[in-house]
């Protein structure tokens, strides 16, 4: 197969087509070019006129689309935290760029992105290190034909966004290709006190050096600023009825607060050689650079100046709905990351078995460079040295702190990973899937200033672990495949090289989490669906000791303790009869501790974690109006446990429905499209999630009914 694009004048979409990826499994998952329905894993490609018509313009928004997905501190004027089979996704390893990792602690602009790619399921065989549940891929617009398109959106309470996407080709042939995304954004959204603005600029180029050779690049600069939004949290040991709680309160409203400012530039360079008739060479270089200023007013437990905190109201608010502010400030946060894969792909045979071979080798380096920061307790108005209280209604106003500046940690991480996937064409009908993944870990962390003691706390340690991935497929008919997978996922964590630890500072063995999943896929003609049972068990470090979290030297052990052990069964469908187009996406899920040596943790479903979702959505093409179709979604969740390792309190499953419509014009050679929806029709009041996070217990209530409308101008 040519890896070349299409010349200009055969040009008839606005993506270069490199291989066959129409109807292909997810570049995410390492088998890009596959068949989908032909594939023994689990995954979804949310492209951008899906996207659109949903309204999701953050990764956040994946929630609305995929069961599995779900929301893990997902707070408005943040970056998107996401869980993916109840695992939460670690923002520094799960994320991937035209299949190139990044980092994910920032914002994450969708205006330049062709499509969103997710691998469910444990990712050794794609990432060295990252947590169990699955991956998130975002692939950048490349410049195809020619294209002028323009977009305005308006949505409560009083957002505004204007976005070209202009994409031509140029020279002989077409053999040079330039598309430029800009967006612009004002941002007020539902919860009060949160405007800001942000803006994106991308710029994407493609070069055909004759038939065997594609040389690309891209770069993008984005810019968000806006104040984040805080959230509420038990009274007490009681969970507050999210019917009595106004969801536009901002707790971060403060007199003294400031916005979450969040900057990022990435470009990458991508060659890709025809060495032979069935042999590809490609070269993947990528370099991001993000600054942050991180700042809050941070409701965070009941505290006193002098006697720190009572318990039990360390990690909530108080039963009267009061709690103490602490102001946080981390300025010129700094991440580096930059990655090159070098890989080579093709056909070849072994006697009667085929085999789809890719190896490569991919390196990685990350460095973290921060400043110290200001936690520190708020101050009452009456500048007397007491602690300033809020309250759970947003009335209270507070003073600043004094500014009280701790130290930071920075860090350095390298990695390289040797890399080889294989898929042995066993017989017509039998296919054997194996990946296997070598990684060598370096990372070394140290403060950013001296404790009391002198020492920056430095820790150092390099791991090297092997992680495998294996399936067996059997094309049961053309269009129906069974499958089992087995594989394994890596993450690693040391010690903190603190006094109260009596292993500070010393790497705990690799936490290696493991999965097996049992999958039937159908693609037919009018309807299509996916069903797989997993299990995921993944290794817990806790802190065990007599008085953890406390000071004394050498009474903490961090440890593996046990494991988090995940059950549960995806399904996934989509029917199109006649005027009619149905979607589902359904998830059970048993989540429990295992093994642990501490007393009423096993069994215990892990916080945070729903019992089950549903996703399910309706379309309908209005033959009266030609080009317009009415569209409906409904989002369900079961209950989430609250305290991690305590199943006493829980908050209820909610459900919501939203409504939309589009309308396509073809005016001569211009299209315009129209969308308008409304989100959370009825104004659902609940509780979305009950993250446990940094400590303390959140509750983040849904969006209220909010609306939303478009227009969007091609010719």
């Amino acid at each position: 197969m040519c890896v070349c694009a299409q010349t200009a004048a055969a040009q008839t979409s606005d993506t270069v087509v490199i291989t066959g990826r129409g109807n292909g499994v997810p570049a995410v998952s390492g088998f890009a070019g596959q068949p989908l329905a032909r594939s023994p894993l689990q995954g979804s490609v949310f492209d951008r006129t899906q996207l659109a018509d949903t309204g999701v313009t953050t990764l956040g928004g994946l929630t609305r689309l995929d069961a599995s997905v779900s929301d893990a501190y997902n707070a408005e004027g943040y970056w998107s935290i996401l869980s993916v089979r109840g695992f939460t996704l670690d923002n520094r390893f799960n994320y991937r760029r035209d299949g190139l990792p990044i980092n994910a602690e920032t914002s994450l602009p969708l205006d330049n992105k062709d499509r969103v790619e997710l691998l469910k399921g444990t990712s050794g065989i794609q990432a060295g290190t990252s947590a169990p549940g699955g991956l998130v891929n975002v692939v950048v617009k490349r410049p195809g034909g020619k294209l002028r398109s323009a977009r305005i959106e308006a949505r409560e309470a009083g957002s505004l966004l204007t976005a070209i996407d202009l994409s031509d080709r140029f020279g002989t042939d077409g053999a040079i290709g330039l598309r430029l995304n800009a967006a612009y954004e004002h941002l007020d959204p539902q919860a009060r006190d949160s405007q800001g603005h942000r803006w994106l600029l991308g710029l994407a180029g493609g070069w055909q050096l004759g038939a065997d050779t594609l040389i690309e690049a891209e770069v993008e600069d984005s810019r968000r600023q806006q104040p984040s939004v805080a959230g509420f949290s038990l009274l007490g040991d009681s969970v507050p009825d999210a019917k009595a709680i106004d969801p536009r309160i901002n707790l971060n409203r403060q007199p003294w607060g400031q916005p979450v400012e969040m900057n990022a530039t990435t470009a990458s360079l991508r060659w890709q050689q025809r060495l032979a008739e069935h042999w590809r060479f490609t070269a993947h270089a990528m370099t991001q650079r993000l600054t942050s200023d991180d700042r809050t007013a941070f409701p965070y437990g009941v505290y006193d100046a002098n006697y720190g905190c009572s318990p039990p109201l360390c990690d909530r608010f108080a039963p009267d709905g009061s709690f103490s502010y602490w102001q946080y400030i981390s300025d010129n946060e700094r991440r580096t990351s930059d990655a090159v894969d070098l890989s080579v792909s093709g056909q070849a045979r072994t006697g009667s078995i085929g085999h789809s071979l890719q190896f490569g080798v991919l390196q990685t380096r990350y460095r973290g460079r921060f400043e110290d920061q200001v936690f520190d307790l708020a101050r009452d108005l009456s500048g007397n040295g007491e602690v300033g209280l809020g309250s759970i209604d947003g009335s209270r106003d507070t003073l600043p702190s004094y500014g009280s500046k701790d130290a930071n940690t920075n860090r350095r991480e390298s990695s390289t990973e040797l890399y080889v996937r294989d898929v042995m064409q066993l017989a017509s009908d039998w296919q054997l899937w194996a990946g296997l993944r070598h990684t060598r870990i370096d990372r070394q962390s140290e403060r950013t200033s001296a404790d009391g003691d002198g020492s920056l706390r430095a820790t150092a340690y390099r791991q090297n672990e092997t992680t495998p991935w294996l399936a067996l497929a059997w094309s049961v008919a053309d269009s129906t495949l069974v499958y089992t997978s087995w594989g394994e996922g890596l993450e690693t964590e040391v010690a903190p090289n603190r006094a109260r630890y009596t292993n500070r500072g010393q790497a705990l063995p690799a936490l290696k989490s493991r999965q097996v999943e049992l999958g039937l896929r159908h693609a037919g003609d009018g309807y299509d669906f996916a069903i797989a049972a997993f299990d995921i068990d993944r290794p817990q470090a806790v802190d065990v000791g007599v008085s953890c979290p406390g000071g004394e030297p050498e009474t903490c052990t961090r440890q593996i303790d046990g494991s988090a052990r995940h059950r549960g069964l995806e399904a996934q469908a989509g029917l199109r009869l006649g005027a009619w187009a149905w979607q589902a996406s359904l998830m059970w899920l048993d989540a429990e501790r295992r093994g642990s040596s501490r007393a009423g943790v096993n069994g215990r479903r892990p916080s945070n974690v729903p019992s089950g979702s549903a996703r399910l959505g309706a379309d309908y093409r209005v033959a009266a109006v030609p080009g317009l179709e009415l569209q409906a979604a409904l989002a369900a969740e079961g209950e989430r446990q609250v305290l991690p390792d305590d199943d006493s309190l829980r908050i209820p499953g909610w459900a919501r429905l939203d409504l939309a419509a589009r309308w396509q014009q073809v005016i001569d050679t211009t299209t315009l499209t129209w969308r308008v929806g409304v989100d959370n029709v009825a104004d659902r009041r609940a509780w979305k999630e009950s993250p446990y996070q940094f400590g303390h217990i959140y509750l983040y209530p849904l969006e209220p009914r909010t609306w939303r409308a478009s227009v969007a101008v091609a010719f």
